[in-house]
């Protein structure tokens, strides 16, 4: 659904002003490249404060705190 809406106003966009359309459409690699480092800083932190977090609760988890499993 997101990229037919993109796609959407992409071409109302080129309706209204097609140079800036094929500008952006041109230079949609290029951002994508530029926001590759942000996207694996936010996957690593994401992992990290997982592993934080798994680590704090490591000590309740082993003395019998935490989800009940149902048999």
């Amino acid at each position: 659904m997101k990229t037919l809406f993109a796609l959407g106003v992409w071409c109302l966009l080129f309706v209204l002003c097609w140079p800036l359309a094929i500008l952006a459409l041109l230079a949609w690699p290029l951002v994508w490249l530029l926001s590759l480092p942000f996207r694996l800083v936010g996957i690593t932190f994401s992992a990290l404060f997982a592993f934080l977090g798994a680590v704090f609760m490591l000590p309740a988890r082993l003395l019998g705190g935490g989800r009940a499993t149902t048999a």
